[in-house]
């Protein structure tokens, strides 16, 4: 767990960094991102929660989120028709955002019984690579009282459309591209941008109200925490409890979620960093384009140019878009 305890820790460490995130940032640099990220959601928590919750103490706002019943499913047929409604909301507003999109459709499904209870809130199937079946939303429709409400859209966003789907199902139906192109996951890549779909969606006016951009905060706090937790216990030689106990203080996240997310950290080092980081070189070279496109800026050339080249590290997808939009 503690890789800085080993004398050539650093360096495993620093290598497991760039190979989840393909970017040549420090431990040290890394932890100081998710800090300044944590800190900020903390101050949009207090913006929402006044109108979705009644609060603007942050303590109190990840009690709500975390304990009040009336936030959470109440059967199977809510968990299935949320996922439905949002999917199609998606996929009528994508034209406006986007100028290739996917001929692979993407469906909803409820996972198979068998596991079900063992497996997570929901995934993504690519299509078959003949396109003889379409991309999948699989949804899990276990113990409806457990899934929460506000988180269901974003989840559906990042999953399906605009966000795997989209990067994958296209990816499969580029011909000109070899197949490690077509079928690879640069983890960075892939993660990030699914993330990234989850506060775009919000531009695309995809979320149903405050409550839902709760959901937005809920993951993206999840995904900045583990920057701090996961350089805290290789770089910094925090416990097990400490990184529990961090997560605690600053998500919302359930306690059991955050348990059994340490220990997955714990036994993969680096691989928590990629979605945020992924998600931040997204943003970062989209606002370059701004800058420099000015009033010529469209949204969907940039979309398109990211999602053109199939999975491919950050620091070529920085080349990429320095050679599809030069100053």
């Amino acid at each position: 767990m503690g890789l800085c305890w080993l004398p050539d820790g650093e360096e495993m460490y620093q290598r497991a960094i760039y190979r989840y995130t393909s970017l040549h940032a420090g431990a040290d640099e890394i932890h100081d991102i998710g800090l300044e990220e944590i800190a900020d959601l903390a101050d949009q928590y207090r913006a929402l929660g006044g109108s979705v919750l009644g609060t603007t103490d942050l303590t109190a706002i990840y009690h709500r989120l975390r304990s009040d019943t009336s936030l959470r499913f109440e059967n199977q047929d809510q968990v299935r028709d949320a996922a439905e409604t949002a999917l199609a909301r998606a996929n009528e507003a994508t034209p406006d955002w986007f100028g290739i999109i996917p001929e692979t459709p993407c469906i909803v499904m409820a996972m198979p019984e068998i596991g079900a209870e063992d497996q997570t809130i929901a995934y993504y199937l690519p299509p078959a690579a003949d396109g003889s079946r379409p991309g999948i939303y699989f949804i899990n429709l276990t113990e409806p009282p457990t899934r929460t409400r506000f988180e269901a859209e974003a989840l559906a966003y990042h999953e399906s459309v605009p966000g795997h789907h989209f990067q994958l199902a296209l990816s499969q139906e580029m011909e000109d591209l070899p197949a490690f192109r077509k079928f690879g996951l640069a983890t960075a890549y892939v993660e990030g941008w699914g993330l990234y779909t989850e506060r775009l969606a919000d531009e695309m006016g995809l979320y149903s109200g405050d409550l839902e951009r709760m959901g937005v905060l809920s993951f993206d706090s999840w995904r900045a925490g583990r920057l701090v937790v996961d350089t805290g216990m290789r770089a910094r030689g925090w416990s097990r409890q400490e990184a529990i106990d961090y997560l605690m203080d600053n998500s919302p996240q359930a306690p059991n979620n955050i348990v059994n997310e340490i220990d997955r950290y714990i036994g993969y080092a680096g691989q928590a960093l990629a979605y945020k980081m992924g998600q931040r070189e997204i943003v970062r070279l989209r606002r370059l384009v701004e800058a420099r496109m000015g009033q010529s800026f469209d949204i969907r050339a940039f979309h398109d140019a990211v999602l053109a080249t199939g999975p491919i590290p950050l620091t070529v997808l920085n080349d990429v878009i320095e050679s599809a939009f030069p100053a």
